[in-house]
């Protein structure tokens, strides 16, 4: 006989602290002893508007209230009282929680509660800023002018692994800003910069938890082994598992420009790893693939999806790095005035003295900003001219333009390659 299952409704509050990973990196210790603190201290305020804590989760904690206004009063408390103990710390110190709040049904296992109604509450907690809480409009119309807030409508919401879009709502207190200062980003380092998040076990199995979290170390590793790369350790990712993330707030956390993501589902004897690798900066997909195998021998198959997907990532990361810095303009108006005039002289003038002229204009602007990278490339042109001819650097002139085609640029690079490899040179 089947056996029945325990259903009830409830509003659901999840929290986590935003940047922990950050802070537990700056002062390991401090930060553990500082989240005992808080919690100790927001205790009392979760009984007092009719809590229950069902879980604590590393910097997460998952409450279970019987209303909505209880749940709602009880994150406004929370952030208050967060804010009061905030007060005199520095804002890279500063702990902020992040709350998500929802009214759903649940399912009831002993004294956890799971369900769509959980996962909504992890998801909403994702999209609220530090310091700050959202929302689902089911919880909206519960508390709708019930409570002295203010209610800010963000809109239909996708939210990861939830069917349908969902309308959110920020809230905060009558007399306070709608959302708080974010933390200062961490400084981007001099080269590619990417972290591997724990992949998702999409196969509803707890025990395939370990092949998804093997796959990603192995990742790790051999992206590590990448001198030009600067790969973010397992220690500091995997904070994330478990959690609705924004992928552009990871980026700021972690202080990186690329992320991988990805997911590992199992049915039978056959398995579907999918990767994904986006941008942190601006949240585009670079490359994304999947990979379907069977699972015969579990190492042989991390090791060829790891090679796959290590092998596919280099020349994705390469490119990305690549357009990034074709993209780039400089921050001084004074390299930019350098750089129009050297371009001026070597399309206009087209001479022995134009070409020196470019030369040294385009030395002041790298001064300037070491980093113009349009600067250098014209520089390299200018070096490239000078060992042509008066009539094939015309030619050059005429085979490269701006406006070609990838292969319009091929088969002028051809012409060059010939001019500067001809016999009677």
């Amino acid at each position: 006989m089947k056996q029945s299952v325990e259903r009830r409704l409830a509003a659901i509050l999840a929290a986590d602290v935003a940047g922990y990973s950050r802070l537990m990196g700056v002062d390991e210790e401090g930060t553990a002893q500082a989240l005992r603190e808080h919690r100790a201290a927001a205790d009392p305020l979760v009984a007092e508007h009719g809590g229950r804590i069902v879980k604590t989760t590393g910097d997460g904690v998952l409450i279970e209230f019987g209303s909505v206004v209880g749940a709602v009063q009880c994150a406004l408390a929370l952030q208050k009282l967060t804010a009061e103990r905030n007060a005199g710390i520095a804002g890279e110190r500063r702990m902020e929680w992040r709350i998500g709040i929802h009214l759903g049904d649940v399912l009831v296992e002993g004294d956890d509660i799971l369900g769509d109604g959980v996962n909504i509450a992890a998801r909403l907690e994702g999209l609220a800023e530090p310091g700050g809480i959202c929302i689902s409009e089911d919880a909206f119309r519960q508390v709708r002018g019930k409570i002295e807030a203010e209610f800010a409508d963000i809109g239909e919401q996708s939210l990861k692994n939830i069917a349908r879009p969902m309308r959110v709502y920020r809230i905060g207190p009558a007399s306070a800003p709608e959302t708080a200062t974010p933390p200062t980003a961490l400084p981007l380092p001099d080269k590619p910069s990417i972290a591997v998040l724990p992949f998702q076990n999409m196969s509803g199995d707890p025990e395939q938890e370990y092949f998804a979290d093997g796959m990603v170390e192995d990742i790790i590793t051999g992206l590590s082994r990448s001198k030009s790369l600067f790969v973010i350790a397992r220690h500091s990712t995997f904070t994330y598992k478990g959690k609705a993330v924004d992928i552009k707030q990871v980026g700021r956390e972690l202080g990186i420009r690329y992320v991988l993501e990805g997911s590992v589902r199992k049915a039978g004897n056959r398995v579907r790893i999918t990767g994904q690798l986006i941008d942190a900066t601006t949240g585009a997909h670079l490359w994304a693939d999947r990979f379907d195998s069977q699972l015969e021998d579990i190492f042989d198959l991390q090791d060829q999806v790891t090679s796959c997907v290590i092998g596919a990532i280099f020349p994705q990361l390469e490119r990305a790095e690549i357009e990034r810095a074709k993209r780039k303009p400089t921050e001084c108006l004074q390299a930019y005035d350098y750089y129009l005039r050297a371009l001026s002289s070597l399309h206009h003038r087209f001479t022995r003295e134009g070409n020196i002229e470019a030369v040294e204009l385009l030395r002041r602007a790298n001064v300037i900003d070491p980093e113009f990278a349009a600067a250098y490339a014209l520089h390299a042109h200018c070096y490239l001219q000078k060992n042509f001819s008066a009539g094939e650097s015309m030619l050059l002139r005429n085979e490269l333009k701006p406006e070609d085609s990838q292969g319009e640029r091929l088969s002028s690079i051809k012409t060059i390659q010939w001019c500067l490899h001809r016999p009677d040179r």
